[in-house]
């Protein structure tokens, strides 16, 4: 168990630093905006990262317990959610109306698409492999039985939506600028939800487990952010704040 942890965290060190360097582009190719005014940044950030991380551990741990395994447990899934419920309370509480998370779309996409490969070269070590299978890519993790690396399907189709999202970002589609995080969100809910079904998790409702049922919530709360996006002018009419 110590080398799979030991790989694991140091790819949770890479992803962290791989989403920081992509938020770090955005922010100097001016084209992403934060509209968060400076005096409201430290608590935003911090409602941020006490979401994620109670949601990473709360939801992880649930479906761990679901499982029937004991002990503590992270989700990538749960931290977005957590995170998003966060923000979103916070905002209400700020009184800041203007769309937030355009920002940390990439970041968001880039870090999974990394801290996925750790998962996946943890072994068994990490409870995020697949269900067994014949196909010739299933990847034996140590105990003779052929798994889906579902971690690297999902690593796969993160880095995808990466690719996407930067090369409309460079094109400057206003759609991808602006709904990027409910993008990246809607994409990774849509995407996760189809690898549920290649996971040993234990089952909540009929053929679904936790992380399906999450899964498709924050999809639904992707599609209708995007859907119930100001239009162009009252987006116009609204002060901007750009960050330094």
């Amino acid at each position: 168990m110590g080398d799979g942890f030991a790989i694991h965290a140091l790819f949770d060190v890479l992803a962290w630093a791989s989403a920081a360097a992509a938020g770090v582009w955005l922010m100097r190719s001016g084209t992403v905006k934060f509209p968060v005014p400076q005096p409201l940044r430290f608590p935003y950030l911090a409602a941020l990262i006490f979401g994620a991380g109670l949601g990473a551990v709360v939801l992880g741990s649930a479906n761990l317990w679901l499982s029937g395994q004991s002990g503590l447990a992270r989700s990538i899934e749960g931290a977005i959610a957590g995170g998003i419920v966060a923000i979103e309370g916070y905002k209400r509480l700020a009184g800041i109306t203007q769309r937030t998370g355009a920002r940390f779309a990439l970041p968001f996409a880039v870090g999974v698409a990394v801290g996925r490969i750790g998962c996946y070269l943890s072994g068994l070590d990490d409870f995020t492999y697949g269900t067994p299978t014949a196909l010739p890519w299933g990847h034996d993790f140590g105990d003779g039985v052929p798994r889906h690396p579902v971690q690297l399907y999902e690593s796969a189709a993160m880095a995808l939506f990466a690719l996407v999202y930067l090369w409309r970002v460079l094109r400057h589609d206003r759609f991808f600028i602006d709904q990027g995080f409910y993008l990246a969100a809607g994409f990774y809910g849509a995407q996760r939800f189809v690898w549920e079904f290649f996971k040993p998790y234990g089952l909540l409702i009929g053929p679904f487990t936790l992380f399906h049922l999450l899964s498709a919530a924050v999809l639904v709360y992707a599609i209708v952010m995007i859907a119930t996006a100001p239009g162009k002018n009252a987006s116009a009419s609204q002060p901007e704040f750009v960050s330094s």
